[in-house]
């Protein structure tokens, strides 16, 4: 098989894990995303028929050498974690690539959509639509998958609702839990995309998908609860409005932000959809709510099973279900005429005796409430005063990726309800260094949110202090910077 296929949008859900699946049926696959680091660490690079790009559509960047040879293209793109300009991002996306088609040799495009709801109007639904489209006006056949609920780990939807369960004793929820939804299993839905790639379309077509259950999102957290074993009491509250709602759900769910608060004008929508014709086209057995629910908590430790979590087995035995599927950040990023080298070395004199550059009392006090709660954070040890390596115990934290010059991860190792890292980014801009200071943090529980929103104030302060004590360090300017929370 020397069929090659783009896919873009590969670091999102679906395509994170549509890649290695069509990798393994032997597609010669180029895979994109906003952020290249993100794809590496995808694991991806071990694969000899997957190669990577950086592909930001919103730039208006020459799409030729990309799109040359490629026999089929899906699009995964949507602009949701922009925040409340995504839909013009998301129509100037599809434009630029609609035009980039028009000049290319594709064979088709298999476009993932949004099912669409016969009355009322949400502008992230009508989003979907209209990109669908635009992509229609390359020229080139179009084939898109209309989808609702996607009932998987990372599914932002179905993580809301999980979050939900989980969170919550008795889940106060705006009256769209009474709205009616057709889930599709994740994979369902990668069966159908699949399969597509052994038709050749001479149109357009656009097919509705869906799971063998129409079910309120209630009848849906009843039964995650189930499988739970969590008791789910809703009162619907109509004085939740879509835009209370979307405020409301930063503080009970880890799905980021910006994402939840597009899918909530959704959410209030009966979405109905009729499959009968992909599957007269593409037959298979679909799994149930029920059965697509325990499919998707067996996997759900996943998310720590990857690069980002160097595969350490010490972050994979602390895993727990339950826990945020994503994780809440909050970080520095300074910009500085520092070189990477020198940054690198300061960055490896941390911990120990001297300390973390910055604040040090309120680390010391972090330390303390680690030990009166039974851990064993006043143990202070470092295996080399000077450099740090893979494995290495640094204080309360280990180190779990480390790239020198670059990147280096530490695994939270304090008593508290989730798990946790602390990363340094070095970014060399030519002109300039970027150094970002970072936690990243997957809640346990409400507790867990609790914990993470507490200390948030103090990791803006301290990881400032931090990035500005190390270029200071290194006698060196500190540009402009700014704080990035989710």
């Amino acid at each position: 098989m020397s069929k090659t296929i783009l896919v873009v949008g590969a670091s999102g859900y679906v395509g994170s894990h549509l890649v290695p699946a069509l990798a393994s049926s032997g597609y010669q696959v180029r895979a994109t995303g906003r952020n290249l680091d993100l794809l590496r660490k995808r694991g991806w690079r071990e694969l000899p028929n997957v190669s990577l790009a950086e592909l930001d559509l919103n730039h208006e960047t020459d799409l030729t050498p990309l799109l040359a040879d490629v026999d089929a293209v899906f699009f995964l793109v949507h602009g949701m974690n922009h925040g409340h300009d995504f839909i013009e991002i998301e129509l100037n996306a599809a434009r630029h690539f609609s035009a980039a088609l028009k000049r290319s040799q594709v064979q088709r495009v298999i476009y993932l959509g949004a099912l669409q709801p016969s009355e009322g109007h949400s502008r992230h639904l009508a989003a979907r639509k209209a990109t669908g489209e635009i992509l229609r006006e390359g020229g080139i056949p179009v084939t898109e998958l209309r989808a609702g609920i996607i009932v998987g780990p990372g599914s932002a939807a179905f993580e809301v609702m999980r979050d939900f369960v989980y969170h919550l004793p008795v889940i106060i929820a705006p009256k769209w839990v009474k709205s009616h939804n057709a889930p599709i299993a994740l994979r369902n839905l990668l069966h159908y995309l699949q399969e597509l790639l052994h038709f050749t379309p001479c149109r357009h077509q656009i097919f509705d998908i869906a799971g063998p259950d129409s079910l309120t999102y209630a009848d849906q957290m009843r039964i995650l609860g189930k499988h739970v074993g969590k008791q789910v009491r809703i009162v619907p509250l109509a004085l939740l409005t879509p835009a209370i709602a979307a405020y409301w759900l930063k503080f009970i769910t880890s799905v980021p932000t910006n994402i939840a608060r597009a899918l909530i004008g959704g959410l209030q929508l009966d979405l109905a959809a009729n499959n009968t014709a992909i599957q007269s086209l593409i037959p298979q057995a679909l799994l149930s709510y029920d059965e697509a629910v325990q499919e998707c908590l067996g996997h759900e430790s996943e998310v720590v099973r990857s690069e980002i979590w160097g595969f350490d087995p010490d972050a994979l035995a602390r895993w727990q279900p339950g826990y945020g599927y994503y994780p809440k950040q909050a970080g520095y990023t300074l910009k500085t005429n520092a070189s990477a080298e020198q940054l690198w070395q300061q960055i490896q004199q941390l911990g120990g005796e001297q300390g973390y550059f910055y604040a040090n009392p309120l680390w010391r006090l972090r330390e303390w409430i680690d030990y009166a709660a039974g851990g064993d954070a006043l143990n202070r040890f470092r295996r080399d005063p000077d450099t740090l390596a893979l494995g290495d115990q640094l204080d309360s934290w280990k180190v779990i990726n480390i790239e020198p010059n670059r990147f280096l991860s530490l695994l939270f190792g304090m008593k508290a309800p989730g798990l946790g890292r602390l990363e340094f980014t070095i970014r060399d801009q030519g002109e300039y260094r970027e150094l970002d200071i970072r936690a990243w943090w997957h809640p346990a529980g409400f507790t867990g949110l609790l914990y993470w929103f507490s200390m948030m104030p103090a990791h803006l302060f301290i990881f400032k202090g931090m990035t500005r004590a190390i270029v200071k360090r290194c006698q060196a300017d500190a540009r402009e910077g700014k704080s990035v929370t989710e």
